[in-house]
Parts: structure tokens; C-alpha cells; sequence
């Protein structure tokens, strides 16, 4: 699974933020609902529409992201 046939970016959407399928819901939401503690079956009884390889390809943009800025800051 890649995140990119995933997340979407549309500049009229929430801001430009990257989304999961086209929906208002970002990728920081996710992000924000496992960092509080919500497991990830809890976020999908939560969010019906999202599907666990949602989750997982957030985690996934987020981690390349991540790793994006570290090589941004190390050259």
C-alpha cells in the first residue's frame, strides 16, 4: 500500500492539508486521534468512512514526511 493512492492534496481543501481520499478529515486529525490514545479499532468505530489502511497511510505519509525535513536540515 502506498500512501500517495491515498492522501490527497487539494489547495481548496481544509487549507491545502493533506486529506485521506478526497474527505475533510486529515492526515493530523489521525494523527492527533492515536497520539491521544485512541487505538485504532476505537478510531473506526468512531469514523466508519475511514478504513485501517487509511490510518496506516497516514502513518506512512507522516513518517516520510518526517523523513523529508531531516534530510532538508542535514544538506
Amino acid at each position: 500500500m502506498e500512501y500517495k493512492d491515498i492522501i490527497t492534496l487539494e489547495p481548496g481543501k481544509r487549507s491545502g492539508k493533506p486529506c485521506i481520499r478526497g474527505m475533510r478529515i486529515t492526515v493530523y486529525d489521525v494523527l492527533e486521534y492515536l497520539a491521544s490514545g485512541m487505538s485504532m479499532l476505537e478510531i473506526l468505530d468512531d469514523f466508519p468512512y475511514l478504513t485501517e489502511n487509511d490510518i496506516l497511510a497516514s502513518l506512512s505519509y507522516a513518517a516520510h514526511r518526517e523523513k523529508q525535513v531531516l534530510i532538508s536540515i542535514c544538506t
